[in-house]
């Protein structure tokens, strides 16, 4: 009984496979413990079928005797899990901004088990990773991501090999600009926690009867509450263009620079 593929078909769409499933495994929204496993590689195979023609033409002659194969399949793992790291390094400028607000707001003190990621997680650490995860789906950060992903195909195929030194200078740059984009989304809040302090501090010295550490918790809190419903809106821009810095990355990878 035919199948209607040829081998090399099969072959090309392996290679797609093990690229694309190596990604989804590590990059947002679809990485990490969110989503079961099962629904991780129901994802992949989903997105590989339709990248496959195009990947599999930029590709030219696909390798179908074990050693080129098998080397394929490892490049193909590498490059996915580069591809995916980068993506994971800058959009997790948003949770690393939570968990900045968490250690000057109050709210490290207060860690619990996260039984989704499976570590302690901080509450701010967890909501800002929770909102950055679904303003990737509705401002269309995902298919930014989707999009820059399956072009990658194009640049780098699948019988193409991966330049470690450009690549793991686009990874030191995506990690300073994730550092960067940290700093400046914790700032406001970070910024008036510390005049919290420094009023706190002025206030002890006139009045050293009271008692400044009992009033900093409360204080603080709920300053980084009240800042936290005004900042979120600003959320949606600073995702979508971590999404297409993640973008831009992956070109810099698969293009040798």
């Amino acid at each position: 009984m035919s199948t209607g593929f040829t081998p090399d078909q099969l072959v090309a769409f392996l290679l797609v496979l093990i690229r694309v499933g190596t990604w989804v495994w590590i990059a947002p929204p679809f990485g990490g413990k969110m989503l079961p496993p099962m629904v991780r590689v129901g994802v992949s195979i989903a997105l590989a079928v339709p990248m496959t023609p195009s990947a599999a033409q930029a590709a030219g002659t696909i390798p179908t005797t074990p050693g080129p194969l098998v080397w394929a399949a490892i490049e193909q793992v590498l490059i996915g899990g580069l591809l995916g790291l980068v993506c994971l390094t800058l959009l997790s400028a948003v949770q690393s901004a939570g968990s900045l607000i968490d250690v000057v707001g109050g709210f490290s003190m207060a860690q619990g088990f996260d039984p989704l990621l499976m570590q302690q997680n901080a509450v701010m650490s967890r909501v800002y990773g929770l909102i950055a995860g679904v303003l990737l789906l509705v401002t269309g950060g995902y298919m930014v991501l989707l999009q820059g992903f399956a072009a990658t195909f194009g640049v780098l195929p699948i019988t193409g090999t991966l330049d470690l030194a450009t690549s793991g200078a686009t990874l030191s740059t995506a990690l300073s600009t994730m550092v960067v984009a940290t700093l400046q989304i914790a700032a406001p809040i970070v910024g008036v926690a510390f005049l919290a302090d420094v009023a706190l501090g002025l206030m002890s010295r006139v009045a050293p009867a009271l008692n400044a550490f009992a009033l900093g918790f409360p204080i603080k809190i709920g300053l980084t509450l009240l800042l936290l419903a005004l900042t979120v809106p600003m959320l949606p821009p600073a995702v979508l263009g971590l999404s297409e810095q993640a973008v831009q990355a992956m070109s810099a990878i698969t293009s040798g620079g």
